[in-house]
């Protein structure tokens, strides 16, 4: 494995990071457009909706970023494309109740900022690798 890619810990953690990206913007996806929200009555979620896709823009940028500076890219190619073809599989396994709603954006809200946390821990010093 180590000939494939020599640092497995990060490329787990990538994996892991990676698929609570893209099921959080499956997730997410269901608050959208604003104006069906608006619609079905859920006014009041529009702003924590607003706020998770900024959450989640910010989230998949330094999860890539951590991937693009820990991985060879062929790994990071490989498993982001393969975690994004099969999210949707957890994701239609859960109750409709957890799909959307007001509960379900707040919930994504701490599982998002839990794990930006995890990434500035793992990162350590990724902003100063751009600089």
């Amino acid at each position: 494995m180590s000939m494939i890619e020599p640092n497995l810990p990060s490329l787990l953690w990538f994996t892991l990071l990676w698929t609570l990206c893209c099921v959080g913007f499956l997730v997410l996806s269901g608050s959208f457009p604003l104006k069906a929200a608006i619609e079905r009555g859920r006014a009041s979620s529009v702003g924590l909706a607003v706020f998770n896709a900024g959450l989640m823009v910010v989230l998949a940028g330094a999860t890539l970023a951590f991937g693009y500076l820990e991985l060879r890219v062929t790994s990071l190619v490989v498993v982001a494309g393969l975690v994004f073809l099969f999210a949707p599989t957890p994701f239609e396994a859960w109750p409709e109740r957890w799909r959307d709603g007001r509960a379900v954006l707040a919930a994504l809200m701490v599982v998002q900022l839990g794990t930006l946390a995890v990434l500035y821990h793992l990162g350590g010093g990724l902003l100063d690798r751009f600089v």
